[in-house]
């Protein structure tokens, strides 16, 4: 299928691995010019690579900004001054019980996962509404639907994605300027994998023991019942950023792996 994105424009953040670099990837194979984002020039430099080794036709490019301060996002609005898709994907997360998470670190969750897309799409959004094309899509999570009793506050954070998008969907009436969320279920990205290898190690089992483990304690509602990829992710991610997605706009799309029991 066509996705009709050759000439458009896209900007992932967090995008140097995991779901952010599979999306970046997508698109790139489909002819948008793409720019990644990450903390350093390192990353970014490898991700760059991947792409163009898997699409040597790849337009992409990368600024290095942590978009987790205002600076940051200030910097990378500076080199990137339209573009006509904005993928907020950068994020992070921490299993801590409720009573040991500090203040600090619910700020730092919520600067990281809410406010860089707030920053951004304040930035983007009349561009795109000026342009009358455009799209918007937060990265947020089936926790933002069941927040997780061992991460509350990445729960919260995910939930807060769900109400920006909306209501910058409001904005766009009349428009062929969409805003949506992707909620992914648990997903093999970087950090996840790292935490799994982790608790395998701490419990003296292999990691695929240690992820039937997780699936039936964790989260036994999930029908898939192993982590998705995140090139499954990006495969829907791919498609909401396309023009062939006009009439889906406001909208949360799970693709959490049946996590969530509810067919709305």
């Amino acid at each position: 299928m066509d996705l009709q994105l050759n000439g458009k424009t896209a900007l992932i953040t967090g995008s140097t691995a995991g779901i952010g670099l599979a999306i970046a990837s997508l698109l790139a194979a489909e002819g948008a010019a793409v720019t990644i984002n990450g903390r350093t020039r390192q990353r970014i430099d490898q991700a760059i690579d991947e792409i163009r080794k898997a699409h040597p036709q790849a337009n992409v490019s990368g600024i290095d900004a942590d978009v987790s301060t205002a600076a940051g996002c200030e910097k990378l609005i500076a080199a990137i001054g339209k573009v006509d898709i904005l993928v907020n994907n950068a994020g992070i997360f921490e299993p801590k019980p409720f009573i040991e998470i500090p203040d600090a670190d619910w700020d730092r969750l919520f600067q990281t996962n809410v406010m860089s897309g707030i920053r951004l799409s304040r930035f983007y959004l009349p561009k795109m509404l000026k342009q009358n094309w455009g799209r918007i899509i937060f990265i947020s999570s089936e926790s933002a639907l069941q927040p997780p009793p061992e991460m509350i506050h990445y729960g919260m954070t995910k939930t807060a994605q769900l109400a920006i998008s909306r209501g910058l969907a409001e904005l766009t009436i009349g428009t062929s300027v969409s805003v949506n969320s992707i909620l992914p279920g648990p997903t093999a990205s970087e950090g996840v994998e790292a935490f799994v290898s982790q608790l395998a190690k701490g419990q003296k089992i292999s990691e695929k023991e240690m992820e039937k483990q997780f699936f039936k304690t964790g989260r036994p509602t999930s029908l898939l019942q192993r982590f998705a990829t995140p090139e499954e992710v990006a495969n829907l991610v791919a498609y909401v950023c396309s023009p062939l997605s006009s009439a889906t706009n406001g909208a949360a799309l799970r693709v959490d792996g049946g996590v969530v029991r509810s067919i709305s």
